[in-house]
């Protein structure tokens, strides 16, 4: 940056060009002067297939060449790579051969269901199957079926939601479904499958105290005298008694997580699930 004074107003102008030497050392550190030879490129491809941390991954070279100065890329070379070359391959890649897998089941059973949704550059959008036997059992008994997406896949960034099934010689349609704490998925039952009993899992509910509550000076008393409204609550009645209680002893009555959970105690506190499941 370069001033220029006219009488006593000064002005700045930007040069854009170097206008200085650069040191030897560093010059080859410019963006235009890194490269990641094929070797180079090929184990970070390998390493990624096997799991390991970009930041392993270039420690590995670092130790390997003797020292950061001896490498003429940086580790924002490697993560660059693996985000601009290999995932998106991979990813694409991936879902053609999944989506050859789904075909192949087909072929060898026309029972076998299967929806897949890809994005524009053909990486996997949305994916669901079931498989023959899956089907059948779920005829002749699917009396409760368990929703449950805590599962996560770090490298494609996608939710593993799984279906599991309950069998106890019941109907077509499951009388009993078990998800997490979703408003959405507690619509899409009610419009989708109106006689079917809908349940919220506890132990999610549950899990969740901690970190909706740890704002609070007695959190840990909190958690302790909430768990003991929800499970020892032996009438319906007095789970009602006690949540009041509850909310008046720790100020929590404009909590308005709880306050939802209130709303909707009929699906998931014990005492309103015994004629149930």
């Amino acid at each position: 940056m370069l001033e220029n004074f006219t009488g006593t107003t000064p002005r700045l102008q930007v040069v854009l060009d170097h206008s200085h030497p650069c040191c030897p050392s560093k010059a080859e550190m410019l963006k235009q002067h890194r490269e990641l030879s094929m070797f180079i490129r090929r184990t970070i491809e390998n390493n990624e297939e096997a799991g390991i941390r970009p930041s392993k991954t270039y420690q590995s070279f670092v130790a390997a060449a003797g020292g950061h100065r001896e490498l003429n890329f940086i580790e924002k070379d490697v993560r660059n790579y693996i985000t601009r070359e290999v995932r998106n391959v991979s990813e694409q890649e991936d879902a053609k051969e999944f989506g050859k897998y789904l075909l192949r089941m087909k072929e060898k059973n026309q029972n076998f269901f299967f929806e897949l949704e890809l994005e524009e550059d053909q990486s996997i959008k949305l994916a669901f199957w079931a498989d023959a036997r899956s089907r059948a059992a779920f005829e002749y008994f699917g009396d409760v079926i368990s929703f449950d997406t805590i599962y996560n896949t770090n490298r494609y960034n996608l939710v593993c939601g799984s279906f599991v099934g309950v069998n106890h010689h019941g109907g077509n349609a499951p009388k009993g479904f078990l998800t997490n704490q979703w408003a959405s998925m507690k619509r899409a039952l009610e419009a989708c499958m109106p006689t079917t009993i809908h349940r919220w899992c506890i132990w999610h509910i549950m899990k969740k105290i901690p970190s909706k509550l740890n704002g609070y000076k007695e959190h840990a008393d909190i958690e302790q005298e909430m768990s003991q409204v929800v499970w020892n609550s032996h009438s319906k009645d007095s789970f009602d008694r006690n949540w009041n209680d509850f909310l008046l002893n720790f100020g929590l009555v404009d909590n308005k997580w709880l306050s939802d959970l209130y709303e909707d105690h009929h699906i998931w506190v014990p005492i309103y699930l015994d004629h149930h499941f």
